[in-house]
């Protein structure tokens, strides 16, 4: 039998610890928030998932949610509402609310926020099995601040310019709390 896991109340908000199953309300979850790359709800606690990573992301107009890149695992998006750009592969497509995205191993990508209000994206991925992710130069992604100057395989590389990672609750009006 697979036992429940313990859900924590933190000052920040919920999070799971330990193995197991559980269930825990993406408003009352941790965040991480970001000026310049949203906020998102990670799920995870200690220790993070073994096979798989989700998130809800939700951007304001003109932020990207990560550098552009490519990585090792395929992923895939649903946005649930608002809109978005998705830049791929060098290419730059509109998004909008139940718009699904799927990224095979190494597909070139970002989202931005787009439109006249917040938009929340799932977004679901395999882990990695060890090869890494690589950050290229990308002039498209250039235009909307997310794209590295010079192509690396370091993230700390990649986010120098983006530090301020914080912990907390949801932010007001996030997800419709």
């Amino acid at each position: 039998m697979v036992p429940e896991a313990v859900i924590e109340q933190g000052e920040n908000g919920a999070r799971p610890r330990g193995e197991g199953w559980f269930v825990i309300n993406a408003f009352d979850s941790e965040w991480v928030h970001t000026e310049h790359l949203g906020s998102a709800v990670l799920f995870e606690g200690e220790p993070r998932f073994k096979e798989l990573g989700i998130n809800i992301q939700v951007l304001k107009p003109g932020q990207p949610n990560c550098m552009y890149h490519g990585e090792e695992s395929e992923e895939d998006f649903l946005v649930l509402s608002g809109e978005c750009l998705l830049l791929v592969e060098g290419e730059e497509r509109p998004l909008k609310a139940w718009d699904f995205v799927h990224c095979p191993p190494w597909t070139e990508h970002v989202f931005v926020g787009a439109g006249d209000r917040p938009c929340v994206i799932l977004m679901v991925g395999a882990r990695g099995r060890g090869e890494g992710v690589v950050y290229p130069v990308s002039e498209v992604a250039l235009r909307y601040g997310a794209s590295v100057e010079h192509e690396t395989t370091d993230a700390k590389e990649a986010y120098a310019a983006y530090e301020g990672l914080r912990r907390g609750p949801a932010l007001p009006g996030v997800l419709g709390g």
